[in-house]
Formats: C-alpha cells, sequence, structure tokens
C-alpha cells in the first residue's frame, strides 16, 4: 500500500470511531457540509436545552459539518415552513409534531425518504414510523410520541384521580384544576364516554355519542370551580406555580414541571368514564425539505438527533417519550405517559381530519362559554366537518 493512503486512511478510521462512539450508527455523508435545522422549543425550555446538547454532540460527530439551528415559536413554525418552502426556499430540516403532515404532503412541502431511511428505522416503534407515514411513504424520522395526560400535584391530591367521578369530586372538595380551552387538548375527554370522531370513510360521528356527555362533564367541573382558559400561559401558570393540583397537559412540558414541583409531580392518564380516555396522540419527527441541496446529510442528521443515545437525552432532560425500543425507561413520569398512550387515538394523516380543526376548536370556545349548548354545538361543528368533506 502506498505510504500517502496510510494517514489519509487512519483519519477516515478514525472518523469512523467517532461517529460510532457518539452513537450515530449510521454513515455520515462526506465532506463539508452546512444544514441548517428549525426547530418550535420554547427559549429556556427544557427541550431547547436538550437539543442544544444533541447538537453538540452531532457537532463532535461531524467535525467538518457546520450545522445551524433556528428558534421559531410554534404558533409560526408551519406557516413559515410552508411558506418558505413554496417560494423555493426554507431550512434542510425541521422538527415538529406531525400535526400537518398530511396536508404538507398532499401540497410536496416535505421530501419522501423512504429509500434514504431503509433498514434505518429496524429499532424504531410501529407507532412512531406510522405516524411519519402517508399512503405507504415515509416522510419524517420519528422523535417522540406525545398525548395529553393528567398532571396533578401530591401537595393536595393524595391519590390521583382514576375516574372521571373521582376528579369531578375532587374539585368539588376544593381541588383547583386549569383547563386549558382547545381541541387537541379536550381531544381526549369524549374517548372517556365512548365518543368516536369519525367512522372508516372519514365521516365525522361526533353527534352520535361520547362528546356531547364529554362537554356536559367539562361544564359540570367549570361549574365545580375549574378554571377555563384559551390562554395557554394563563391555564398553565398557576399548577407551575404549584397553586393548582389538576393540570391535563401533554410531556413536551414534563422537564420543566420537574424542576418547577419536584417531588411533588405526579402524572396519570386522563380518567376514565365509560370507557378508557382516547387522547390524541401525535408523533414528533425531523422533516427533509425538497429544496434541500443536501438532503441525505438533513436525514443523517435527523437519525443522530434520534439515535439511541440523544433518544435517552430527550427522556432524561425534557421528558419527551421515546419511539425507539432500546430506550430504556426508568422514569415513572414517562412511564405515565406510556401508558396514557396505550388508550390514545392515533391522529390521523387524511384530508377529512384536517377539517376537524376549525370547527371544533369553535365548538369548544362556544360550549365552555355557555352561548351554544353541547349538542347543538357538536351537531353544528360535526356537520361543517362533514360538508368541508363532501360527506
Amino acid at each position: 500500500m502506498h505510504k500517502k493512503l496510510l494517514p489519509i486512511i487512519s483519519v477516515l478510521m478514525i472518523a469512523a470511531f467517532i461517529l460510532a462512539a457518539c452513537g450515530g450508527g449510521q454513515p455520515a455523508s462526506t465532506g463539508p457540509k452546512t444544514v441548517t435545522l428549525w426547530h418550535a422549543y420554547q427559549t429556556g425550555s427544557a427541550e431547547e436545552a436538550a437539543l442544544a446538547t444533541i447538537i453538540e454532540n452531532a457537532k463532535k460527530a461531524y467535525p467538518d459539518w457546520t450545522i445551524d439551528v433556528l428558534q421559531v415559536p410554534f404558533d409560526q413554525i408551519f406557516n413559515k415552513y410552508q411558506t418558505e418552502v413554496a417560494a423555493g426556499g426554507g431550512p434542510d430540516l425541521y422538527v415538529a409534531p406531525n400535526d400537518s403532515l398530511g396536508d404538507q404532503v398532499r401540497a410536496g412541502l416535505v421530501a419522501d425518504i423512504t429509500d434514504l431511511v431503509s433498514g434505518k428505522l429496524d429499532k424504531v416503534t410501529e407507532q412512531g414510523v406510522g405516524g411519519m407515514t402517508v399512503e405507504g411513504k415515509i416522510y419524517g424520522v420519528p422523535e417522540s410520541a406525545k398525548a395529553v395526560a393528567l398532571y396533578y400535584n401530591k401537595d393536595f391530591v393524595k391519590d390521583a384521580p382514576a375516574t372521571t367521578d373521582d376528579l369531578l369530586m375532587a374539585v368539588k372538595d376544593g381541588a383547583k384544576i386549569t383547563l386549558f380551552n382547545g381541541a387537541y387538548h379536550f381531544f381526549g375527554w369524549p374517548g372517556s364516554f365512548g365518543g368516536k370522531l369519525m367512522d372508516d370513510t372519514g365521516k365525522c360521528i361526533a353527534d352520535q355519542g361520547g362528546w356531547v356527555e364529554a362537554a356536559n362533564y367539562l361544564l359540570a367541573l367549570k361549574e365545580a370551580g375549574a378554571q377555563v382558559s384559551t390562554d395557554y400561559g394563563a391555564a398553565e401558570a398557576p399548577f407551575r406555580a404549584g397553586e393548582t393540583a389538576f393540570w391535563p397537559n401533554g410531556p413536551w412540558a414534563l422537564g420543566d414541571y420537574k424542576k418547577d414541583l419536584g417531588d411533588k409531580l405526579g402524572v396519570v392518564p386522563l380518567p376514565t368514564g365509560t370507557a378508557a380516555s382516547a387522547p390524541l396522540i401525535g408523533i414528533d419527527g425531523f422533516y427533509i425539505n425538497p429544496n434541500s441541496k443536501e438532503q441525505q446529510a438533513a436525514v443523517d442528521l435527523a437519525l443522530f438527533l434520534t439515535n439511541k443515545e440523544s433518544e435517552q437525552i430527550y427522556m432524561d432532560q425534557a421528558g419527551h417519550i421515546p419511539v425507539r425500543t432500546d430506550v430504556t425507561i426508568s422514569d415513572p413520569f414517562v412511564q405515565g405517559f406510556v401508558n396514557a398512550n396505550s388508550t390514545a387515538f392515533v391522529r390521523p394523516q387524511s384530508k377529512e381530519f384536517s377539517n376537524f380543526w376549525t370547527p371544533f376548536g369553535d365548538m369548544w370556545v362556544k360550549i365552555m362559554e355557555g352561548t351554544v349548548a353541547p349538542e347543538q354545538a357538536v351537531a353544528d361543528a360535526c356537520a361543517a366537518m362533514n360538508t368541508a368533506n363532501g360527506k
């Protein structure tokens, strides 16, 4: 072998060793790269801190890469991404829930990465891969699972409520609860009363049972003293300050709540009524821009950011619920969300489901503000969804 080749081979072997040691596992794209990533984690949050740690690990694994990270507020990231991609720009990849994945796929705003991740998602749960799949093709690298559960403060609660009756009695007895009024946060309650949103054809059937009962139950909680707000920050603040007993929310805030409440914190699935709750479960993932000139590098980075070591950091530092089968769960809070996920309703990526949000978001506001009776409000929302879908 030519002596001049030995240093080159040595460098390659060292680089491969570094990548393996960092848990990369996948072959890196060769040569210097610049990859831009967008995220919507709250500034100063445990999620943002966990991502920063993982990005530093990625920079060590890919020392000749420039990884640019931009934080975009959650209420802006989907619109900003879609607008810029449609104009031919945008980041190489971004991380977000699969809220709009089906619509983005149909609009050509995310890249089909089926071939690029072939054989590389074997340690990811079926639920995780399914959340990134539309019509049999994969459009994202799965990162975590998210569904709403019931946080509680042990200073006020001796035994966590298992049933809707238990929770209502606790509130009537003086335990304080705050509720964020929104179609996503309220989605799990109709399941507790046997309600379903759609049939197999995508037709809305919320008016056939469960949803009215859930609305009446939430109104009963309000009458008993529950504080209901359409302002997420205002609804969340009393629980974080240790002033309230209950607060239904997702795992994205777990890392922060651990810091806020310490040993006082508990989490259980939303209470069971006549049936188990069915919160909407979404999968967060990394999506690749079809305009990117570095699609392979973007996929390589996404795979690194979701490998076993990275998922462990996301879980331990930010409370993310892993979608990998090789991550050890020792945290009872994470396990509480895993339990909640077991009866969750997997977010559909159909065109029909896209027309759920507006009518049902409006419905919950009208119901909780008392301007429209639950039966009428549910019927109107379901009819609006079916009209929009031509059902």
